[in-house]
């Protein structure tokens, strides 16, 4: 071992990029909300609270870009469906 080593053109970071799309992020939430998606993952047996996070943030965006005739059209069938029971 080197009594002294040269980090000064070291980089912070992962070593070896992860692949993929993901990003590593750090993200403060409310204790509730990742409780929430813990006990949701748990009570379908197991998986991964963050990649239904994820997907959860996914469909959100997703709903966001729907035309509102599109979605105006789903809560009026949700509704009328509601009533009919």
């Amino acid at each position: 071992m080197k009594a002294k080593y040269d980090f000064s053109k070291g980089k912070r970071g992962a070593v070896i990029p992860s692949p993929g799309k993901k990003v590593r992020i750090t993200i403060r939430l409310d204790r509730d909300i990742i409780d929430w998606f813990r006990t949701k993952v748990e009570e379908q047996g197991g998986g991964n609270y963050q990649s239904m996070l994820n997907d959860a943030l996914r469909t959100y965006v997703e709903r966001q870009e729907q035309p509102l005739e599109d979605i105006l059209r789903r809560v009026v069938r949700e509704e009328l469906q509601h009533t009919a029971q």
